[in-house]
């Protein structure tokens, strides 16, 4: 019998401190004089409440790490119970969502999807419209943490190459989690003022700068217009792109960076290549549109940069309707989608690092049947590739595939056409944001959706946050095996 008490600790601390953090967006509804405050007072005492006596009950049970299944269950656990929570404001306040849309909402800001339900942002209290952005970046510093500490632990998709990057404290799980939270958190911070000062000095408002540089580090893509990014200036699209960018790297190398190792980020293969790749389609995208349409130069540069690096990153924001440039450039969009960015950043979808390994393998095999004779093995960053990880990797792709079609195929039985099924499924397991098709597409939303097709996009989003392997491993039978 699995002990869940240290599970249900964990939970239970971070539902409280969900709760807290909702006392922020009630000081902005204080300060705008909409009264809406008490909304996220009685949201937030309830939440606090909730987490303390969860907590509180099950402290008797924690230890100095926790098993393997325990730490499926937390890791799963967790992104199920905080949208819920978080769904609880946008339930009793301005928007009165149902319950259906309100967990859509939550779960899209809380894994950084940036899907929404909700239209006339322009006109929602700010309250609200802060809640949706610190959603995504508390969902942000969480990824990242489960993303170095618990994923690699659990030999999910590969992500046990990055085992001890960084950090020597293997098998004591949560003293690892609090200590990269801690160095990790001061660097998202920065970050974070960073891009909100940059926003503010380009011409943003104050409050616009502060939402909006926490769902740009989070790679959420959560705006307080419906017209996204389009309600800015050509500079700020510059500034977004490149804090984007630097947001979709991993944190780790952040930390190396600030503790002396100036060559951490220069040297990372899965960096170069990231770079590399959004340069190559930059090009390509603003050739095309400064061929095909009466686009300025300039003006095809930066649509190009900004809308190329929100999908490879998966943040979601959107400057332009791409779905009238054409279908090479949408079908470019659904395809970088799937690509991502860095692992161990805030950045969704598959990652580079496990296309570098599938073309490392493929590599090898092509090598080995010209030279049947020859002993070649996968390389990644002057390391030899194990056989577990490959083997991890082509699981995870396989998944991912298989995930992607079951999902399209039961959107489309709810009566969604092909290309909303589609599109709608691979943003919810990319974690990207936007589809594609004049429904949910840049231009539009998820509202009109039915309700199991949010059910069904909510799970999607859940699962491939967790780089799905972590959740379908608790639905064997092997797992509750003693």
């Amino acid at each position: 019998m699995t002990d869940m008490r240290p599970v249900g600790y964990v939970i239970g601390l971070l539902v409280a401190i969900l709760g807290a953090t909702m006392m922020l967006p009630l000081l902005a509804d204080l300060i705008e004089g909409r009264g809406e405050w008490h909304v996220f007072l009685e949201s937030g005492i309830i939440t606090m409440l909730t987490g303390i006596v969860l907590s509180i009950s099950c402290s008797n049970g924690v230890g100095e790490g926790l098993t393997i299944r325990q730490t499926f269950l937390l890791t799963t656990g967790v992104w199920v119970a905080l949208p819920f929570f978080g769904a609880i404001p946008f339930l009793f306040g301005e928007t009165e969502l149902r319950f259906v849309d309100a967990y859509f909402e939550a779960m899209s800001g809380l894994t950084t999807t940036g899907s929404t339900v909700i239209s006339g942002l322009d006109d929602l209290p700010q309250g609200l419209l802060l809640w949706r952005g610190l959603l995504q970046w508390l969902g942000g510093i969480g990824i990242i943490v489960v993303a170095m500490v618990f994923l690699p632990e659990l030999r999910v998709g590969g992500m046990q190459i990055f085992r001890s990057e960084g950090f020597e404290t293997m098998g004591k799980i949560l003293p690892r989690a609090q200590e990269i939270a801690g160095q990790i958190s001061l660097i998202y911070v920065f970050l974070t003022f960073v891009c909100m000062l940059v926003y503010t000095g380009l011409g943003m408002g104050f409050f616009d700068a502060i939402v909006h540089a926490m769902t740009t580090i989070a790679t959420g893509g959560f705006s307080n217009y419906d017209t996204s990014f389009a309600s800015f200036s050509g500079p700020t699209e510059y500034a977004a792109a490149v804090f984007m960018i630097l947001a979709a790297l991993p944190f780790v190398r952040y930390v190396q960076f600030a503790n002396g190792n100036t060559n951490s980020l220069w040297q990372d293969s899965q960096i170069q290549t990231f770079l590399v790749t959004i340069l190559v389609l930059v090009v390509v995208m603003a050739v095309f549109l400064t061929t095909v349409f009466p686009h300025h130069w300039e003006q095809a540069f930066r649509e190009s940069l900004f809308n190329i690096t929100s999908i490879i990153s998966g943040t979601g924001y959107a400057s332009v309707d791409y779905m009238t440039w054409g279908s090479f450039p949408v079908m470019l969009f659904f395809l970088i989608g799937l690509i991502g960015g860095c692992a161990g950043s805030t950045a969704c979808s598959i990652k580079i690092f496990r296309y570098q390994l599938l073309f490392a393998s493929i590599k090898t095999q092509i090598r080995r049947i010209r030279s049947p004779h020859g002993v070649f093995t996968p390389q990644y960053g002057g390391r030899t590739i194990g056989t577990d990880v490959l083997t991890s990797v082509m699981s995870f792709f396989m998944f991912f595939v298989l995930s992607l079609g079951v999902l399209a195929w039961a959107l489309a039985l709810t009566g969604l056409d092909f290309i909303t099924s589609v599109s709608g499924a691979a943003t919810a397991l990319a974690n990207v944001g936007p589809g594609l098709g004049s429904q949910i597409g840049p231009a539009g939303n998820f509202a009109e959706l039915n309700d199991t097709a949010k059910w069904l996009l909510s799970i999607g989003m859940l699962v491939g946050r967790l780089e799905l392997l972590a959740v379908y491993a608790l639905f064997t039978v092997q797992f509750w095996r003693n």
